[in-house]
């Protein structure tokens, strides 16, 4: 059985899976809003600006 990644116990509710309760889901959430999450981008591929043409100065 899976366990809650934020406190691991075992999830109480399937309405907030895979977390135990909607505290543990928000605090993710919370994670997510202020950064302590991130996608990993490689600095080698171009951003959307740079695909886009944006701040090119003609």
């Amino acid at each position: 059985m899976a366990t809650c990644p934020i406190c691991t116990r075992a999830p109480a509710d399937p309405k907030y899976k895979p977390f135990c309760s909607k505290r543990c889901a928000d605090v993710d959430l919370q994670r997510w809003f202020t950064g302590g999450y991130a996608i990993p981008v490689r600095d080698d591929e171009p951003t959307d600006d740079d695909r886009n043409g944006a701040l090119r100065e003609d």
